[in-house]
């Protein structure tokens, strides 16, 4: 009896979005097009994306279509209400959120902000929304001078603490954000607490010890079965912390979208059974939200060459799936990250190549099919397309 899949891997290009949708003008993103920004970009280059089928997906253009894709491919909406990291991936992983999670565009309510100075004992600067970047910059100076948590958010559902390590120690910092995603309930549960440490003299230089403090999903996600099916869940980049940990079996943290390839063509070699899941976060938080075309398109150049390196490290029982959680135009006014389509491309010897799958209702139709694929029973938001895209010899 022949083997069915044994593992999959799904890469999450975060914030590659591919146009907009069609609710997109009531969040302020009519005409957003990610991947349309970065392609115009002399520095874009991405032949083995090309050759999976990237740019066959419907409503993607720019004349780089090729006859025969290597992959099956499709153009998916979001049907969660919202637009960040979280909810993106927890649709991705099965569970479809009705609701957003709360946004704080004139900061924070002053009882939380009471709460949280009451219980961390050091007063609270900024609480506006900020770019991270800019906010060690305008409030690096003061906190160093009277140790206040710079507390500020953005357009995400997000409590960002950021602090100078050498004023409050890692550990103290990820422990205030413990008290804050405690504070953080009910209908002002944010999807993430975020550690933001910062460093040197100004105007002072973010550190790698960020650390997301995540909401937990509100029920089991594609990740639980298959840990629960006896499988491996492993997690390369932020996908623990997105996930709270839940249903996460080993974790991989990352340096930059390079390391994060690296450790996965690593993996690659590796025996296990079950779903390797990575984020790629770089193309979001390094390009797409400080509104660098170029770096994006050279983000995704490189990322491509490592992609050429997976696809040749890949058994023939194994399934590579490559899509997004959201898009972050880098090419508009704002930073912020956009409602758009994302791409999906499913690529394996066991996969029929050149499968239009046309539009997915909603992202979640990846967990029912990455379930089947591997045998786990689950529920999930979605609808499997894997009897579309099975070859069958």
């Amino acid at each position: 009896m022949a083997k069915g899949i044994e593992r999959v891997f799904i890469i999450v290009l975060d914030s590659l979005g591919i146009g907009a949708l069609p609710d997109a003008a009531g969040y302020g993103d009519e005409g957003s097009n990610t991947l349309g920004a970065i392609m115009r970009s002399e520095s874009f280059y991405a032949p083995t994306l090309q050759s999976l089928g990237l740019f066959n997906i419907d409503g993607v253009d720019g004349g780089l279509k090729t006859d025969k894709p290597m992959a099956s491919f499709a153009r998916v909406s979001e049907k969660s209400k919202g637009k960040d990291t979280t909810i993106g991936h927890w649709e991705i992983a099965g569970v479809v959120s009705p609701k957003p999670l709360p946004t704080y565009p004139n900061g924070f309510p002053q009882f939380i902000i009471d709460e949280f100075e009451k219980r961390t004992g050091r007063g609270v600067l900024c609480n506006k929304v900020y770019s991270g970047t800019e906010v060690i910059k305008d409030y690096g100076p003061e906190h160093i001078k009277t140790g206040g948590l710079i507390v500020y958010t953005s357009a995400d559902s997000v409590f960002q603490i950021a602090a100078h390590e050498d004023v409050v120690p890692i550990e103290e910092l990820y422990r205030y954000c413990e008290i804050a995603r405690d504070i953080m309930r009910g209908e002002h549960a944010v999807g993430r607490i975020i550690a933001r440490p910062f460093t040197g003299e100004y105007p002072f230089r973010r550190t790698a010890n960020r650390h997301d403090f995540s909401l937990t999903p509100p029920r089991k996600t594609m990740l639980d079965y298959i840990k629960e099916k006896g499988m491996d869940v492993i997690a390369v980049g932020k996908i623990k912390d997105i996930f709270a940990g839940q249903g996460v079996t080993e974790s991989y943290p990352i340096k930059n979208n390079n390391d994060g390839m690296e450790i996965t063509n690593s993996i690659a070699e590796k025996d296990f059974r079950g779903l390797c899941f990575v984020n790629l976060v770089d193309f979001d938080m390094v390009f797409g939200h400080r509104n660098d075309i170029e770096g994006y398109a050279k983000a995704v150049s490189e990322f491509d060459l490592g992609l050429a390196e997976l696809l040749s490290r890949l058994r023939d029982d194994d399934v590579l799936i490559i899509t997004a959680d959201h898009g972050c135009d880098p090419s508009t006014p704002s930073t912020d990250h956009s409602r758009e389509y994302v791409p999906l491309l499913v690529y394996g010897r066991k996969i029929k190549q050149g499968v239009n799958l046309g539009v997915r209702e909603t992202f979640a139709d990846t967990a029912a099919t990455v379930l089947e694929m591997l045998g786990a029973d689950g529920k999930t938001d979605g609808v499997s397309y894997y009897k579309e895209i099975k070859y069958v010899r």
